[in-house]
């Protein structure tokens, strides 16, 4: 087992972030254990966790474009944006977003009520599974969404994070704070969607009063009360700091119905991808002890199987810096100024690996990230003892 390096984890639903560093700790027998970029419990996918000097790479590894398919449900609002969350008045997740509701396609509220109702009333379709046998209606529908997603929330933007985040305020947790039943305003940020595509569409109903319920017919929902909804699959890249489930909220916004994230998914990190040969699929299982207040408490952890499989997974630290960012060879003279502090001559732009080739039998060795310092020559950021 290397001492340091970095596992690309595909992390199961209903676990935290925190639990899979946990769990790795305990895999790969080091306390110095990190990850590039948190995933909500409701959330899988891709997460880049580095042990040993290769926690250093996390705050670059951190900031890489990523790409997520997902789930967004319209004609629900909920306060967390996503399923976890309890469902809000649409209109007034709007207003708090100064969002005129329905300003993007002042009709499509209306429009898509009127073919519910219409069917309702004695249409060719059923009620039940609304769309399903209407092709016109649904490709309809959609060429509207896909035009607001394209005009409104595709390249910069600003949007603005959920309460329910991770963001610190004061050196809280934004969430803790909305937990606490605190007022938490967070300002709009710029973030770049370089793709946001509607990979497919079902219209159907699900129950009022519950989020990320599954679609129902009323047959098998009788004592419910159902609203109708259009679930979009969707697949968006981004850049770092963007929260797909804003993305949920706003779309719905716009569209004057409401919307929020049933399904989240990580494919990719920059270059670590989820359907890499190397990804350690990690699992959650129950666990039940006692707390300190002596209640007994069940809850998931995450767990990641030890032996050669994991061994063969951990990308060592060569390996890691190339996937991670640029890089620039240079030979032992040029080591040795770096682990003094001292500059070197290379023309880099941005964070940089400089790496010692493996050679004649010896490993490669990683020095150090430099930075530009001026033209044609790097100065070290972060260097690493020589092993």
């Amino acid at each position: 087992m290397p001492a340091s390096g970095v596992l690309v984890v595909d992390k199961p639903q209903g676990v935290t972030s925190h639990d899979v560093v946990a769990a790795a700790r305990g895999a790969v027998h080091t306390r110095k254990v990190g990850h590039a970029g948190t995933l909500d419990p409701m959330a899988t996918g891709v997460l880049v966790v580095g042990f040993g000097d290769a926690t250093r790479l996390l705050n670059i590894i951190v900031d890489h474009d990523k790409t997520y398919e997902a789930t967004i449900r319209l004609g629900q609002a909920t306060d967390t944006d996503d399923a976890d969350g309890t469902p809000v008045d649409p209109a007034a997740v709007a207003a708090s977003l100064r969002i005129d509701a329905g300003a993007a396609d002042p009709t499509f509220r209306d429009d898509w009520m009127r073919i519910v109702g219409g069917r309702e009333s004695g249409g060719d379709t059923p009620a039940d599974g609304i769309g399903a046998g209407d092709a016109d209606v649904s490709t309809a529908l959609r060429a509207r969404i896909e035009r607001v997603i394209g005009e409104r929330l595709t390249g910069r933007i600003e949007q603005v994070p959920n309460a329910f985040s991770a963001i610190k305020i004061d050196g809280r947790r934004a969430y803790d704070l909305a937990r606490e039943g605190k007022d938490v305003t967070l300002a709009a940020r710029p973030v770049t969607i370089g793709e946001f595509a509607v990979l497919g569409m079902r219209l159907g109903r699900t129950e009022a009063d519950a989020a990320g319920g599954p679609l129902l017919d009323s047959a098998s929902a009788a004592d419910a009360v159902l609203i109708p909804v259009i679930d979009l699959d969707v697949r968006v890249t981004c850049s770092a700091g963007t929260y797909i489930r804003a993305l949920a909220r706003d779309l719905g916004a716009m569209l004057g119905v409401g919307g929020h994230l049933t399904r989240l998914r990580r494919t990719r990190v920059g270059r670590f991808a989820v359907d890499a040969p190397n990804v350690v699929t990690a699992r959650a299982e129950s666990k039940t002890f006692v707390n300190r207040d002596g209640e007994t408490v069940t809850r998931n952890r995450a767990v990641i199987d030890r032996g050669e499989t994991l061994a063969a997974a951990i990308l060592p630290m060569d390996a890691a810096v190339r996937t991670a960012m640029p890089v620039v060879e240079i030979d032992a003279a040029a080591a040795v100024d770096l682990r003094f502090g001292r500059r070197i001559a290379a023309d880099v732009h941005g964070p940089t690996a400089a790496i010692v080739p493996a050679h004649d039998g010896t490993p490669a060795d990683v020095v150090a990230i430099v930075e530009r310092a001026r033209r044609g020559e790097a100065k070290p950021v972060a260097v690493f003892a020589a092993h």
